[in-house]
């Protein structure tokens, strides 16, 4: 099992990668246009977060860094993004990265507005602070009583310098000038709280979204009403109006209704009903032109265009997540790029964890989607089916049939789904005849080749269908396979054995084709969640007692069992080896099991394995990645401590006194130290270089009144000796001197670090200086003789000392049989030599007989 000490902040296996699925929630959008690219972005908050889309094509441009909590509220301007989390607000630049921090509110923020270099904060305590951006200071604050006027909405009308207009919860509006820090005008409002302000594309003209359902059209400058528009879906979540010719206005609702409104005609044109299945978080315009981007809690960000003769918009582009609790997950395919997700908001979707532009939704299940297809139904809603508890896909025909098997909540059919058409199948598969009517679906799987689907049902009963035809193909059992309801059924890769487990605590074995029972097993509890890994044949079992039992489907034998989860399990996983099981539990825990270190030897499967945490133990709080893929987090010196669960392994340099071990140095440094003559003679130059006649830098030239410039004379002197003077090589070198103190304090690892040193070339010449012909002695070749025995002995650096001890031979074999001294060295030196290479040369015989027994042997 897989975990980490109480002061980690992270697991020792796993890494977060980043969030899936994140485009939208209850925090309104914002849009903005880039002048320089001409083009409109609109940034919608994911959390920590936010994500900047271009509205062109709906594309991902930019994910901004995390913030330490949820953010709240958020605001743009055409340079920076503000986002406030709790009590604090931050300006990010290039839609990333945080600029500047503002702090100095006691209470959450919840209202931002921009206001040239300042920006304006409004917290829940009606406490309005003016900031001065890039010098982070405040300009002006503002404390209103929250019994008489609550601020719930801040606009900066246009065309009205250094002024803002703020709404209540209390319905009245004021005016003020935040230059002079005046009260200019208080608008008394209707009574009811205002949610709402916009500014309409008249001059001094404002929409006022009240609590009541209410839109006022009001001119604020002779505080005169123009017009009253009355919703009956609740307050006022956002207004817009569009700026592309068309007196049009939008107001949304909370119950994910938009109202379209003509305000020359006064009257209600359209309703864009379900636009979204929450609250309208946010609605605009895009200026100048006819498209509406809107976002809400539904984890949706959509854009529609107003193109039909009637004034009503269509979808144009969306981007769209999972609006509710997930129900299952799986991997699509072998490649690992795709990732199937079934919801509570009753939708299918397939998200990439490539890139999201890849990402597609197979849709709401339908009841009879041809029906809806010739009535043309508006609302759905009430043929869709219920959400997917359960569904196993295959991609091996899925471009012949559906792939894709899935049970629905309370329904006794399952329906198919066909991956690359991206929707609902051709198929609901139920049994024809039924005793009772209380039968639902429990359980679904469909084979390797894409053929068949297996489907368990709540009476016991576990049923085969075709997946090209849809036809019933046998049942398991006479009556039925399980006396309690299914709660697993599994199908191994070459369809020979089908598994199947009831809530009685019954495992059982099958033969696909004849559909007879193999074996039956009782289990300690029953269970709760079956998965295959059909590559190994290995077969998951978590129980009701919130332990796990790991079964061989060849033996039908329980070979682990793990316990230690506080909570019942909700999914488990297989790696792709079969080597790890994850399995993740309601104690909000999730647990990686090694299933080849449960036996007794692990040092046979692993040499380095991640020590076994105690039952009791308690795993730390991690946090969940974000939706940047790649994040930096920096960790203070404090709460980075050693672990002891991964301990790194540094090899010593030699791992027993008895084992030869080599050296580390490359083998440049010593396998061609015996044919090194031959190189250099390779590598000699054809001809010698010639050294170019340095010129003086002023040209000698013979005084006369023609000028003529002096001929260099040359030196022809025969008497110039060409014997070069060896006197300065005659000073002993540091590896010279290192063997001297070798001799008399018998340590040689001075001079051997010197020697590996040393390239080929530099090896050679140490050697041969150790002659006394080129300024050494026999002391210093006796000194040598003894750093290769002291070499042996160690059995360290073995094949240094054959390669050093081999070319000091070549260089001084003349002159070693006429010193007594070196020849008894040198005696000593080819018994330790013998000794080793017999030991190693009856290793190397064993192993190659054993190997080539290996080769030719028929096993």
């Amino acid at each position: 099992m897989e975990g980490g000490a109480g002061s980690r902040t992270a697991s020792a296996l796993f890494a977060g990668f980043r969030a899936l699925g994140l485009f939208s929630n209850d925090v309104p959008h914002v849009v903005r246009f880039n002048a320089l690219k001409r083009r409109f972005y609109v940034t919608t908050c994911v959390g920590k977060s936010f994500h900047t889309y271009d509205v062109q094509k709906l594309s991902l441009v930019a994910v901004s860094n995390s913030l330490p909590q949820d953010i709240c509220c958020m605001a743009a301007d055409g340079r920076l993004v503000f986002a406030a989390y709790g009590n604090v607000f931050s300006a990010f630049a290039r839609n990333k990265e945080v600029v500047h921090t503002f702090k100095g509110h006691k209470a959450e923020i919840h209202l931002l507005q921009p206001f040239g270099d300042h920006v304006i904060s409004v917290d829940s305590d009606s406490i309005l602070i003016i900031w001065h951006i890039y010098s982070e200071e405040e300009y002006l604050q503002l404390t209103f009583d929250k019994s008489v006027f609550k601020i719930s909405t801040i606009l900066h009308p246009s065309t009205y310098l250094n002024k803002i207009l703020l709404g209540s919860e209390q319905g009245s509006l004021q005016l003020w000038n935040v230059k002079s820090n005046k009260l200019l005008y208080t608008f008394p409002g209707w009574k009811v709280g205002v949610t709402a302000l916009q500014q309409a594309p008249a001059v001094d003209v404002v929409a006022v979204g009240l609590m009541s359902g209410q839109v006022i059209i009001h001119n604020i400058k002779f505080d005169e009403t123009l017009m009253k528009f009355r919703q009956d879906w609740g307050p006022i979540t956002s207004i817009s109006f569009r700026t592309d010719g068309h007196p049009i206005m939008a107001a949304g609702s909370p119950c994910g209704h938009i109202g379209l409104w003509d305000l020359e005609d006064k009257k209600l044109i359209n309703q864009m009903r379900n636009a979204h299945s929450t609250a309208i978080a946010g609605l605009t315009f895009l200026h100048r032109e006819p498209l509406l981007v809107t976002n809400g809690a539904d984890n949706a960000l959509r854009i529609w265009i107003f193109d039909g003769p009637t004034g009503e918009g269509r979808l144009l582009r969306f981007r769209m997540g999972h609006s509710a609790p997930l129900t299952k997950i799986r991997y699509y395919g072998q490649n690992g790029q795709q990732i199937l997700s079934a919801s509570q908001d009753g939708t299918l979707q397939s998200f990439s964890t490539i890139h999201e532009k890849f990402n597609k939704s197979l849709g709401h299940g339908l009841i009879n989607k041809k029906r809806v297809k010739r009535k043309g139904l508006q609302n759905t809603m009430s043929v869709r089916l219920p959400p997917i508890t359960k569904f196993a896909a295959e991609e091996a025909r899925e471009s012949d049939w559906d792939g894709i098997i899935a049970c629905h909540q309370g329904k006794l059919s399952c329906s198919t789904w066909n991956y690359q058409r991206s929707t609902i199948g051709a198929y609901f598969l139920k049994p024809k005849e039924l005793k009772k009517d209380d039968v639902t679906a429990t359980a679904v799987d469909i084979t390797s080749c894409g053929n068949f689907a297996v489907i368990g049902l709540s009476s016991g009963t576990v049923d085969v269908y075709n997946m090209q035809s849809g036809i019933h193909r046998g049942s398991f059992g006479k009556d039925q396979a399980h006396e309690g309801s299914v709660r697993g059924v599994a199908v191994d890769g070459l369809n020979q054995l089908t598994v199947t487990t009831g809530s009685e605590g019954l495992l059982k074995f099958w033969n696909f084709k004849s559909k007879i029972l193999i074996q039956s097993m009782s289990l300690e509890s029953s269970a709760n969640i079956m998965l295959l890994h059909r590559d190994s044949g290995i077969l998951g079992l978590a129980l009701d007692d919130f332990s796990i039992s790991v079964l061989d489907i060849e033996t039908r034998k329980v070979v682990r069992e793990f316990s230690g989860h506080q909570g019942q399990i909700n999914d488990m996983a297989f790696s792709p080896d079969g080597r790890w099981l994850i399995s993740a539990s309601m104690d909000c825990s999730i647990r990686t099991w090694d299933l080849p270190s449960g036996w007794s030897n692990v040092s046979l499967y692993s040499v380095v394995s991640l020590r076994p945490l105690p039952t009791d133990y308690v795993p730390s709080v991690v946090m969940l990645p974000g939706t940047c893929q790649i994040q930096d987090v920096e960790f203070s010196e404090e709460t980075i401590e050693p672990s002891d669960e991964m301990i790194e392994y540094d090899s010593p340099e030699q791992l027993n006194e008895q084992l030869v071990t080599l050296s580390l140095l490359p083998e440049s440094r010593w396998k061609n130290l015996l044919n090194l003559d031959v190189i250099k003679k390779k590598n000699k130059p054809k001809e010698p270089p010639k050294v170019p006649k340095s010129a003086p830098f002023f040209i000698p030239t013979v005084p006369g009144l023609v000028p003529r410039y002096a001929v260099p004379e040359q030196n022809n002197d025969p008497q110039q000796s060409k014997v070069v003077n060896l006197g300065i090589l005659a000073q002993k070198s540091d590896f010279c001197l290192k063997l001297e103190e070798g001799l008399v304090n018998n340590k040689y690892e001075a001079a051997l670090n010197l020697l590996k040193e040393l390239g080929p070339s530099g090896i050679e010449t140490e050697l041969r200086s150790l002659s006394p012909d080129c300024g050494g002695s026999v002391e210093v070749m006796q000194s040598f003789l003894k750093m290769i025995g002291m070499m042996l002995d160690r059995k360290r650096d073995f094949e240094l000392a054959q390669a050093y001890l081999a070319l000091f031979l070549k260089l001084h074999l003349k002159m070693l049989p006429s010193e007594p001294v070196l020849l008894e060295e040198l005696t000593k030196l080819s018994s330790q030599v013998e000794e080793n290479w017999i030991h190693l040369q009856s290793l190397f015989n064993q192993s190659l007989c054993v190997l080539n027994y290996i080769k030719s042997a028929l096993l």
